[in-house]
């Protein structure tokens, strides 16, 4: 079941990157590199850096499949998906909250120390939301005042806290979700921001 849920999280960061590139008037190549780039990347730079070879979508060419198909389909129903934005947003909260925990549970269990794997599944989670923003001269989330990064951070370290407290425990995967989720859809109902005091020097 997690398998088929993470192609959805996948499919809807393949999307939203679809959505910032037609925005700049790019041509199909590189409406369908964007979103295959924001869909895979955050899991790609966690492979490499945590050095698992091959990295997740080779050894699995589903997501890649995934991906692919989600961007091409965009693609061509862009003005459709155009006005589901709002749906798509939860299901990219979706995504941000299953790929961290996942990530940040698949670190631990490769023998790296808990602090390593929360960064690890932060980075999963929000990595290619940052490529796709710098590749379309967007504003990253992590650098402005949504509340996006810090629901990812919370939610690792409750997963890794947990792990650690309750290693027979087996519902640690859906209490960091849950947490990530929550947060991340609770900002995009009521429009919940970083304060602008904290912002300032």
């Amino acid at each position: 079941m997690i398998y088929y849920m993470a192609m959805i999280g996948l499919a809807a960061f393949a999307v939203s990157g679809v959505m910032a590139a037609g925005k700049k008037d790019m041509d199909i190549f590189s409406v369908v590199l964007l979103g295959m780039v924001t869909a895979l990347g955050g899991g790609t730079i966690r492979d490499v850096v945590i050095d698992v070879n091959p990295v997740f979508w080779i050894a699995d060419l589903s997501y890649f499949w995934v991906a692919l198909a989600a961007s091409v389909i965009a693609f061509f129903m862009i003005r459709l998906i155009t006005h589901l934005s709002r749906l798509l947003l939860y299901l990219d909260a979706f995504g941000l909250a299953l790929f961290t925990v996942l990530a940040t549970e698949k670190t631990i269990t490769m023998g790296f120390a808990r602090p390593v794997a929360v960064l690890m599944g932060l980075a999963t989670g929000i990595a290619g939301g940052m490529i796709r923003d710098v590749l379309t001269h967007r504003q990253t989330l992590l650098l402005s005042r949504e509340f996006y990064a810090t629901p990812a951070l919370l939610g690792a370290i409750l997963f890794a806290a947990l792990d650690f407290l309750f290693p027979a425990h087996g519902y640690h995967q859906i209490y960091g979700t849950i947490l990530i989720f929550g947060l991340r859809a609770a900002a995009i109902q009521w429009g919940l921001y970083y304060p602008r005091w904290l912002m300032l020097k």
